[in-house]
């Protein structure tokens, strides 16, 4: 009987341990495909999206919503707009405890690999893709479904990750310098055909002259930041792919901390110490700058076209700060002209999983509808982005489009389809970057990088061995970079062997308990004895 009552207690030991272990690590059931949508029930999406204050996207969302529920009366979907990817990141990684995450969800890749830490939280798309009633040009769909092969496998392998597609692509951009051609011709040079990182530094300082009163030669006034990138992460990730260094791998591997990183901090802060360059988060938006003729060299996403430049139809400024002058876009500054390289960035598409499979699939439909034609050529003519399909960009409508350049300044603006072409026109030099649990943290620590080194410029700091060693520790530590797992069975070439570093807590618990049953079994038996 005292050995009956003994198992029971290790059994009852063993059952609180695993529901111990298990707290907080409940999950829905994986997503499991539906023979048939069930059109005879009502379902109600959430769709996440952004939005920068152009309504005209709005506008274009709210259409799709509306073509897409007169071909589906049972399903409704609810849109929320951010003004920011960062918020919908953050909101997400607040709901997946609770699972109240949208249907829907306009993201990027690096932010769906931090999603998916979690147990079935994103649908993996591989079998909706191909399901032969409701997969991309599905028989059971009542809309022209683009194909999987009309889908430019370079955009579509972005939303490839660990083994599975997670993501479909909605839009795609990249980064453009926008340049004042009056004040370079000012300064008695020409526009080349390829800028460099060292002709452009060489400008920005040459513009950063004024007088005894404070009044800059280049532009006659007070204010003068010759050179303003937006995106400081995309600005040291770019140069490291120019010149062939190291950034991260797809095992999570960070490389970023290397010589040439330094060397190009180095190279930035000289620069942001004469006050010839800053940054948004410095200095606020480029295209403000640039358009009040306090800027020569602006770098923002081809995204955000149609506010840069003279007869820009956005701005942040009033009309009588704007200044008249000819906005050339090429792209971003190189280091090796003979091997241009720029990245390849924009929104995309990514469903997450519910109790419920026809909600699922509901959030498919409405997912894969948003890459029909109407809805990618409108959205694609809001901004300087390119569908995703190849469909949507041969199409009549797409070319005519792109082929009007200049004829006003609102559908038609010059330099927003001149931002588009850069893509268009330039497949090759495009590339991304690697995609895992934590890419995230270190694209903002690549900015990060950026930023302190111009803030400590601006304070007369020194830039050196010391500072920059300083940096890269507290930079690594701020996000926790030390911290990202390198996935098993990934090694690096030449390595033999990885060190996984220590056991999660739970395992140690687990250690620890089984620990103390074998010491109470064994005293069980020594007190028997």
């Amino acid at each position: 009987m005292r050995y009956r009552k003994f198992v029971s207690f290790i059994i009852n030991v063993f059952i609180i341990l695993c529901l111990t272990s298990c707290h907080g690590k409940k999950s829905l059931p994986a997503f499991s495909m539906p023979d048939q949508f069930d059109t005879s029930r009502n379902i109600e999406l959430s769709f996440w999206a952004k939005n920068d204050t152009n309504k005209i996207q709005t506008e274009a969302y709210e259409k799709a919503i509306r073509d897409f529920e007169k071909l589906y009366p049972n399903v409704k979907v609810n849109m929320k707009i951010y003004t920011d990817y960062n918020r919908i990141y953050n909101d997400v990684i607040t709901n997946i405890s609770t699972f109240t995450t949208p249907n829907v969800c306009i993201t990027y890749p690096d932010h769906i690999a931090t999603y998916n830490t979690g147990v079935n939280i994103v649908v993996p798309l591989d079998e909706l893709l191909e399901n032969e009633k409701y997969g991309l040009g599905g028989s059971e769909l009542p809309f022209d479904s683009v194909r999987k092969e009309e889908i430019v496998p370079q955009f579509l392998q972005e939303g490839f990750l660990e083994g599975h597609q997670f993501a479909l692509p909605f839009m795609r951009s990249t980064e453009a310098l926008y340049i004042n051609k009056n004040m370079v011709e000012k300064l008695g040079y020409e526009i080349p055909e390829t800028v460099t990182w060292d002709w452009l530094w060489k400008l920005s300082e040459e513009a950063n002259v004024k007088d005894e009163n404070g009044i800059y030669s280049i532009n006659n006034q007070n204010v003068m930041i010759p050179f303003i990138y937006k995106s400081t992460d995309n600005m040291l990730i770019q140069y490291l792919s120019q010149k062939n260094a190291g950034y991260s791998e797809a095992n999570g591997r960070i490389h970023i901390f290397n010589e040439e990183t330094e060397s190009f901090l180095n190279e930035v802060g000289i620069h942001a110490g004469s006050r010839a360059f800053s940054t948004f988060a410095i200095s606020s938006y480029p295209g403000n700058f640039l358009n009040a003729g306090q800027c020569i060299f602006a770098v923002d996403s081809t995204a955000g076209a149609t506010w840069m430049g003279s007869d820009a139809p956005l701005s942040d400024i009033s009309e009588d700060k704007f200044v008249n002058f000819e906005t050339v876009v090429k792209p971003v500054p190189q280091a090796d002209p003979e091997n241009p390289k720029m990245i390849s960035q924009g929104p995309s598409l990514c469903i997450f999983n519910k109790a419920d499979s026809q909600e699922v699939l509901a959030s498919w439909l409405f997912a894969q509808f948003l890459l029909t034609n109407e809805t990618q050529i409108t959205y694609s003519q809001t901004e300087g982005y390119v569908p995703v399909t190849f469909r949507a960009q041969k199409s009549p409508e797409y070319e005519d489009y792109i082929s009007r350049a200049g004829e006003d300044n609102n559908m038609y603006y010059k330099v927003k389809i001149e931002a588009a072409r850069l893509i268009l026109e330039n497949p090759e030099m495009t590339f991304t970057t690697p995609v895992f649990n934590g890419s995230a943290s270190l694209r903002n620590a690549a900015s990060q990088l950026v930023e302190n080194v111009c803030k400590a410029a601006r304070r007369n700091q020194k830039i050196d061995s010391a500072f920059t060693k300083k940096n890269f520790d507290d930079v690594t530590a701020l996000f926790r970079l030390n911290e990202i797992k390198v996935k098993e069975g990934q090694l690096v070439a030449g390595e033999s062997k990885k060190d996984l570093g220590p056991l999660p807590e739970t395992s140690r618990n687990l250690l620890g308990i089984l620990f103390l049953v074998w010491c109470v079994i064994i005293c069980y038996f020594l007190k028997r004895e």
